[in-house]
């Protein structure tokens, strides 16, 4: 691990912005979590498109949340490796991250190389 590549990366800056979205985004689950509750299914009340529609929302809902909550494990361990010292640093090959990867998203564990895998 070279020191100098590390150095020029705005560590401090990327922890802002990573706190930033990881804020943003425990808002929008909170605010959406109407939307993920099962769909009454009462065939009184409601037609069955629009039953079918509701539950098609709904399980849409269940997957931005689990998006979201990969995210936020993402960015959480950015956060852990910043505290450490490791941020910058694949976390496979233990080269530097490049920092046009990191400014495009600051949350990358890895370099390019290892992200592509083997190949």
């Amino acid at each position: 691990m070279s020191q100098d590549k590390s150095n020029s990366i705005d560590v401090p800056g990327m922890k802002v912005r990573l706190l930033e979205v990881r804020a943003a985004l425990v808002d929008t689950s909170k605010t959406s979590a109407e939307s993920r509750q099962p769909v009454e299914l009462d065939q009184s009340r409601v037609g069955r498109i629009s039953r079918m529609d509701a539950m098609q929302g709904q399980a849409m809902a269940v997957e931005s949340e689990r998006r979201r909550g990969v995210e936020i494990i993402r960015i959480d361990a950015a956060l852990a490796r910043i505290d450490v010292g490791d941020y910058g640093y694949c976390v496979v090959c233990e080269d530097d991250i490049e920092i046009k990867r990191l400014m495009f998203d600051p949350a990358a564990p890895t370099c390019i190389t290892c992200a592509r895998g083997p190949g």
